[in-house]
């Protein structure tokens, strides 16, 4: 049974959107254009595809079944294209990442700036968020995690620093008001601001490490906030003094240099390993990634 290229990638692009309006304002088309691919695509495949309401659109087991074979399959179809790219006197392209909050804070502000300017036919498109997802089933050329986060089958080079650490801190007022705290164990008399991954789970406990001396602890407090989307407001919660917080450095650095936080305990910051790009090993890589990784390993 033969279905137009165009229907099925419609189809993919209002799945991801979870609605025909936001569908249409990222491909930059219009919703009922949209929308006539789908009904048309579901009449030649004599199946719902998608259950629409007036809030939201959502994926039939049918459509479900369809996203899982159809996404890698247009994948494979785009990075074929793509080959002609080799031909060009410059690689051309969009090419899509799936990143952490952190990478796209953190890691991209020092690269994508530099990427760009080489490769202005290039555009790059990242999604940030931080559950685990099928990176060739959600349409991304390759994605950003921590090597205890990679997927199989993958390969992974090295993007960004290469040693991080996780730091705590507070408010000089806060610290004042409450004291500072000389220990781990001391933080669990403490107010400690937390996040929450997108999965559900607690950022907690909170490590630290010293002198080879590893401890954990179950901090509480009186704010959890997503660390996906508001990791933000716990650093703006701790500047006000609300109570401790602990993130990545780097994103408490520039709090800490201005003088608006406090490191707390220092010298148990604990490090860890920096992030990897990582890709299929399966698929053919296009031209924009291939760019991506011959700029990052310069």
């Amino acid at each position: 049974m033969k279905a137009d290229l165009a229907d099925l990638n419609a189809f993919l692009a209002v799945a991801r959107a979870r609605g025909f309006r936001d569908a249409a304002r990222a491909a930059g088309g219009s919703a009922s254009t949209l929308s006539e691919a789908v009904r048309r695509l579901e009449e030649r495949l004599g199946v719902r595809l998608l259950h629409r309401t007036t809030r939201s659109v959502t994926p039939t087991e049918a459509g479900q079944r369809l996203i899982e074979r159809l996404a890698p399959a247009l994948g494979e179809v785009e990075a074929a294209l793509d080959v002609v790219n080799l031909f060009r006197d410059r690689p051309a392209g969009t090419l899509r990442l799936n990143v952490p909050v952190s990478a796209a804070r953190l890691v991209l502000p020092t690269i994508l700036p530099g990427f760009l300017a080489a490769y202005p036919d290039i555009q790059v498109e990242i999604v940030a968020e931080d559950g685990f997802v099928d990176m060739v089933a959600s349409g991304c050329d390759a994605g950003i995690r921590y090597d205890e986060r990679l997927e199989q089958d993958m390969i992974a080079v090295p993007i960004g620093p290469r040693v991080q650490r996780f730091a705590t801190a507070a408010a000089p007022a806060y610290l004042d008001a409450h004291g500072r705290p000389g220990h781990p164990r001391d933080l669990l008399n403490h107010a400690c601001l937390r996040g929450r991954f997108t999965s559900g789970a607690l950022t907690s406990p909170w490590e630290f490490e010293r002198d080879g001396e590893i401890v954990r602890i179950e901090p509480q407090g009186p704010l959890i906030a997503s660390v996906a989307g508001a990791a933000d407001l716990l650093v703006d919660m701790a500047v006000a003094g609300s109570g401790i917080v602990s993130l990545f450095e780097d994103w408490l650095r520039p709090s800490i240099e201005r003088g608006a936080l406090q490191p707390v305990l220092p010298d148990w910051w604990q490090s860890f390993s920096g992030p990897f790009l990582y890709y299929s090993g399966r698929r053919l890589v296009p031209p924009p990634l291939r760019a991506f990784l011959d700029f990052i390993r310069r």
